[in-house]
């Protein structure tokens, strides 16, 4: 059974910084694209960022320059490193992934998301 599983949300002032973890578990044999998404309050999921295995990213370009999407292959561990926060960003971020799993089928997988609110 896999699982994603993220971390690090919470209250932040607007300017100040969080960063969001995604860790994976269960029988994984590949991790291909991986992303965060992130839905506001009576608003549609939106792409945050994404990363392939080969580390090329793409981000939405309102976080651009502010947000840096990493991951480690070596641990099946994606990152958010989001700074200069603003209240706009607030939001349930959650963490996407396309696996591959024991049974060589490839599936796309959600974690169940972490809430992030910046405010004064």
């Amino acid at each position: 059974q896999v699982r994603l599983v993220e971390s690090g949300g919470g209250l932040v002032q607007p300017g100040g910084s969080l960063r969001l973890v995604c860790e994976t578990s269960g029988s994984i044999v590949s991790i291909n694209a991986m992303g965060w998404y992130r839905q506001a309050p009576g608003k549609q999921r939106d792409l945050v960022a994404a990363i392939t295995s080969a580390g090329s990213t793409n981000y939405a370009n309102s976080v651009k320059g502010r947000f840096t999407i990493s991951r480690d292959n070596a641990e099946n561990t994606l990152y958010l490193q989001m700074n200069s926060l603003k209240p706009e960003d607030t939001a349930d971020y959650y963490c996407y992934a396309r696996i591959t799993d024991y049974r060589l089928e490839t599936d796309d997988y959600w974690g169940q998301g972490t809430r992030v609110t910046v405010s004064s």
